[in-house]
C-alpha cells in the first residue's frame, strides 16, 4: 500500500523520520471517511497527504465523531486482541479505538481500530501532536473557509469585541455568515499581548441543556409573588391549582385554575423572570475543564448536527484570525454558517474567550451528547451514530 503527498506538503523520505512542521504553519486535522476508506490530512484547507485504510469490520465497526489523539505509541500491544502488534499507535478513545500500522485487503477488516500502512502511519506519527483533531464520517468530508461573528477573534486592547446577538448580526450584512472556498485573508498585527498559554489549543464545545421543569418554575414565581403554591416539586397539585387561581383573580383573569402558555407569560413579565440561556459554552485545555458559561441556540427545535470550526494560524498581537469549518454529519443541521446564524453568545463571554483564543483552537456545535466518553485525560469526544 501506499500514500500520496500532495503539493505543498513537506517532502518525506518514507523510510526517515517526518521533517519538523514549522509552528507558524496552520493546524493539522485529519478526516477520515469510513464509505471510502480514505484518511486525509489537511493543513488549513490544503489537503496534504492522502491514504487508504482498513476500518472496523461489520460487528466491529469504526464510531464516527469528533476525536482527538490522547496517546501516541511507537511500539503498543493490543491488550485486547492475544497482544497483538500496533506499531505507531494514536489513540483516540480509552476504550479501544486508534490508528496504527496493520494489514488493508481493501475493505473494512479491523476490530474497530484504523488500518494505517506503515510508510503513512511512520510518517503521520511524526507530524502529530497529543490534542490533534481527528474526525471520522461516512460519506467524504472537505473543510471550508468561514468567517461569522460568532467565532471569536484574538483580544487587542484596541479593538471593541462585537456584541454576537441576533440583533448584532442583524444589523450588519458583513457579519453575516458566509462559508466559501477562497483563499483567506491575512491579519494585521496589533499590540503583543503575553498569553502564556499560547501554545496550547482550546477545545471548545457548544450544546444545548435541558429547559428547566415549567411547572417548578411557576410554583417558585408564585410562591415568590406570595401566593403559596407550596413545594417546588413539578407536580400541578391542589395548592398549585388553587394559586393559580388566586392569581388569576387578583390579575382579574378568568379563574381557571389550569396554566395556559399566554398566563405563564403573564406570570413570568409579573415576577421579571428571564428565560434562562438554554446552551452552553465549555473549555478545555490540554484535556481539562478551564472554563463554562451559558450561551443561547436559537430554533431549539431544529437539528444542529454537529460542526466543527478550528482557529488557523495568528500571532500573538493579531487582532483576527481566520477559520475552517468541518460538518461531521453531512447536511444535518444545516450549513455551518446556518448553524452559527442561531447562536447568541453574551459580550462578556465573548470577551473572555477572545482574551484566551490560541491558534488551532476549536469550536464543536453539537446536539449530540458528549458526556460518556469525554473525562479526564481527553478532550470533548462526540459520538455522531
Amino acid at each position: 500500500m501506499s500514500f500520496t503527498t500532495l503539493s505543498g506538503a513537506v517532502a518525506r523520505d518514507s523510510g526517515a523520520e517526518a521533517a519538523e512542521i514549522p509552528a507558524t504553519e496552520s493546524p493539522l486535522h485529519m478526516l477520515i471517511s469510513l464509505n471510502e476508506q480514505q484518511i486525509k490530512v489537511f493543513r488549513g484547507t490544503d489537503l496534504i497527504e492522502t491514504s487508504p485504510i482498513s476500518s472496523g469490520m461489520r460487528g466491529h465497526s469504526t464510531p464516527t465523531g469528533v476525536f482527538s489523539i490522547l496517546e501516541k505509541r511507537r511500539k503498543h500491544f493490543s491488550n485486547l486482541y492475544n497482544n497483538a502488534p500496533m506499531p505507531f499507535m494514536q489513540r483516540l478513545t480509552w476504550s479501544g479505538i486508534a490508528l496504527h500500522v496493520g494489514k488493508l485487503p481493501g475493505r473494512p477488516a479491523s476490530h474497530g481500530c484504523i488500518r494505517l500502512p506503515r510508510d503513512f502511519a511512520k510518517s503521520l506519527y511524526g507530524m502529530t501532536d497529543r490534542g490533534m483533531h481527528v474526525v471520522i464520517t461516512r460519506d467524504g468530508t472537505a473543510p471550508v473557509g468561514v468567517r461569522h461573528a460568532v467565532l471569536p477573534q484574538p483580544y487587542a486592547p484596541e479593538t471593541e469585541v462585537a456584541s454576537l446577538s441576533r440583533e448584532t448580526i442583524a444589523a450588519d450584512a458583513a457579519l453575516r455568515g458566509a462559508i466559501h472556498e477562497a483563499a483567506l485573508q491575512s491579519n494585521v498585527p496589533n499590540v503583543l499581548l503575553d498569553n502564556p498559554h499560547f501554545d496550547q489549543p482550546l477545545r471548545m464545545i457548544i450544546t444545548p441543556q435541558q429547559a428547566p421543569n415549567r411547572v417548578k418554575v411557576q410554583q417558585r414565581l408564585l410562591n415568590q409573588m406570595g401566593f403559596n403554591a407550596g413545594p417546588v416539586d413539578g407536580v400541578a397539585g391542589r395548592k398549585t391549582r388553587a394559586a393559580i387561581s388566586l392569581y388569576q383573580e387578583g390579575a382579574d383573569l378568568p379563574v381557571t385554575g389550569r396554566m395556559t402558555d399566554a398566563l405563564e407569560a403573564r406570570i413570568h413579565a409579573d415576577a421579571g423572570y428571564e428565560e434562562p440561556q438554554n446552551a452552553v459554552l465549555r473549555i478545555r485545555r490540554k484535556f481539562r475543564d478551564i472554563y463554562s458559561a451559558p450561551v443561547t441556540i436559537n430554533d431549539m427545535h431544529r437539528d444542529i448536527g454537529t460542526h466543527v470550526f478550528t482557529a488557523l494560524d495568528f500571532q500573538q498581537g493579531d487582532n483576527a484570525v481566520d477559520w475552517i469549518a468541518v460538518s461531521a454529519e453531512g447536511e444535518r443541521g444545516g450549513a455551518p454558517a446556518d448553524v452559527l446564524d442561531r447562536i447568541e453568545m453574551p459580550e462578556a463571554v465573548a470577551l473572555e474567550v477572545s482574551r484566551m483564543l490560541t491558534p488551532g483552537t476549536s469550536l464543536t456545535v453539537t446536539d449530540r451528547s458528549f458526556k460518556r466518553n469525554t473525562g479526564l485525560g481527553t478532550d470533548f469526544v462526540v459520538i455522531t451514530r
